[in-house]
């Protein structure tokens, strides 16, 4: 009788060790705390804790501990190739949470994002976005044929465009290239189109590495800047690289490199 109460005492004692653990593979424990961890690492990056995401993380656990036992009963971990990527994994993780850690003592202010805001858009004051056509042929003659037929009809441009254009993209709308700033174009391209009024034609081919332009500007217009809320997202994520990059080369810099 006093072995059966000693033996129900003991179990009672095991009984809140063994509760920790969601499950053991070949007598190596899954924990609690392990699954926990697992989980809010998941939440973090988006997911929703749930008794369904609870269960799928415990069976991913037992699978990898199935698969990790294996692995190093056959030596696997002692691989020179499999240590070299060990460390470089271990090494990206810690580099990553350093920057996420830097980055949640030194966020990205309001103030910031303002100040920069208003810097680019004192930038673009001034400044002018072309609607552009073009016909981009493969030889200078060939270019200046077509342009000595648009010279004489500004009308035909659509039609050749349409046939002789190797633009496809631009081609089938007649030279058309859209509303760009000259930025968006190649060097050559840029400064011919830069030089160009509302209705005008270049008065010979331009040549790029993709070959002879015929260039035209249907219109112009003064960039306009898109509102603060609209470009919050992309200033934000500027001002946080810029961040990272200034810590990265204090850290650089202060390093004994020898």
């Amino acid at each position: 009788m006093k072995r059966i109460i000693m033996l129900a005492a003991a179990c009672a004692i095991a009984a809140p060790a063994f509760a920790q653990n969601v499950a053991t593979v070949n007598g190596k424990a899954i924990t609690q705390k392990s699954l926990d961890e697992f989980v809010k690492l998941l939440v973090s990056q988006g997911a929703t804790d749930s008794p369904q995401l609870r269960e799928q993380v415990k069976q991913e656990m037992i699978n990898r501990q199935v698969f990790v036992q294996a692995a190093e009963k056959q030596g696997i971990a002692k691989q020179s190739d499999v240590q070299t990527e060990l460390e470089l994994a271990r090494q990206g993780i810690l580099v990553r949470s350093l920057m996420a850690g830097y980055l949640e003592k030194h966020p990205v202010t309001d103030a910031q994002i303002q100040a920069q805001y208003d810097k680019l858009k004192k930038e673009q004051a001034g400044k002018q976005e072309f609607k552009v056509r073009h016909i981009l042929v493969k030889d200078e003659k060939t270019a200046n044929d077509l342009l000595a037929q648009i010279k004489s009809d500004k009308t035909k441009f659509d039609e050749l465009a349409k046939k002789n254009s190797q633009d496809p993209g631009s081609a089938e709308r007649g030279g058309d290239l859209g509303w760009a700033p000259p930025t968006n174009y190649v060097p050559p391209f840029a400064e011919a189109v830069q030089k160009l009024k509302k209705g005008e034609l270049a008065d010979k081919p331009v040549q790029t590495q993709f070959g002879w332009h015929i260039i035209q500007v249907d219109d112009t217009r003064p960039v306009e800047f898109p509102p603060l809320d609209q470009v919050r997202p992309q200033l934000e994520e500027m001002l946080r690289q810029q961040t990272l990059s200034a810590f990265q080369k204090d850290l650089r810099d202060k390093a004994k490199i020898q």
